[in-house]
């Protein structure tokens, strides 16, 4: 009923990783979220994941990631991307299609320059090859709500930077409880992560990209701007763009072309 969905964890260095996995294509398809993992990870979000991505089911056995459980001081984006590929190793995951979802996108970018022989073709989605004054300002600003722990305002903040108005004016109803829904015990991890979105640069890199990509943007995108789509796309030799031009950083949930466009490409 829920195209097999199941909740597990494998093993990487001295701690371990989340992952959900379900679908029964033949083929493979992995999915890396952005920073919202490092405030709730995919732990448990099996059935809610195959229900929201139930598009990908028939065709591909869809695994989604998030980062190791225990991360280290200076942790970076390409760190990420090598636990990454010793996942999917361990899994016996030898080539996949990938898509990476803003920060899930940076690491995506290290995934096809380091380990090109398991990246079939790449969807890269609202995401940047390198630190922007945008970027800066807004993450910065989540950083310094999250070591306050004030909570409801980072959450009102992510939201304010991530929705088009016409969303929000329906999602602002949700902020008064924004304060006591899905607060994490402390912010080290979501701090940790966060820091390495502001230090990821893969920019004079993304040329070793040699498989297929897709870059997808949103010409309002107020997290990470709306030229670093374009940024992205100019530099990898085998990619095709597409924007959103009046969606922002959200495009991903917002467009509900999104799925069958990415399918779409996947299948080509």
């Amino acid at each position: 009923m829920f195209w097999e969905a199941k909740n597990e964890s494998i093993r990487i260095g001295d701690t371990d990783m989340n992952y959900v996995s379900f679908g029964k294509g033949n083929d493979t398809l992995v999915m890396l979220p952005g920073l919202g993992d490092g405030l709730t990870t995919v732990k448990g979000m099996a059935i809610p994941m195959a229900v929201t991505y139930r598009m990908y089911a028939k065709d591909y056995k869809v695994y989604v990631f998030s980062r190791k459980n225990n991360l280290e001081e200076g942790y970076s984006t390409r760190n990420m991307a090598s636990d990454q590929a010793e996942a999917m190793k361990a899994l016996g995951i030898n080539k996949a299609k990938v898509l990476g979802i803003s920060q899930g996108g940076m690491i995506a970018q290290y995934l096809a320059i380091d380990y090109p022989e398991l990246v079939e073709k790449l969807v890269l989605a609202v995401t940047s090859s390198k630190q922007n004054e945008r970027i800066q300002s807004v993450v910065r600003k989540w950083m310094l709500l999250a070591e306050q722990k004030d909570h409801k305002n980072l959450m009102i903040d992510i939201a304010e930077n991530s929705y088009s108005e016409r969303y929000l004016k329906k999602y602002r109803l949700l902020y008064p409880i924004l304060g006591r829904v899905g607060k994490p015990k402390d912010y080290d991890r979501f701090l940790i992560q966060a820091k390495s979105c502001i230090n990821h640069n893969s920019y004079l890199e993304l040329d070793k990209i040699s498989c297929p990509t897709l870059v997808i943007g949103g010409g309002c995108d107020r997290i990470v701007g709306g030229d670093a789509s374009g940024e992205l796309a100019d530099k990898i030799k085998m990619c095709e763009l597409y924007i959103y031009n009046r969606l922002g950083h959200a495009a991903y949930e917002e467009a509900k072309d999104f799925n069958s466009r990415v399918l779409e490409y996947l299948s080509k």
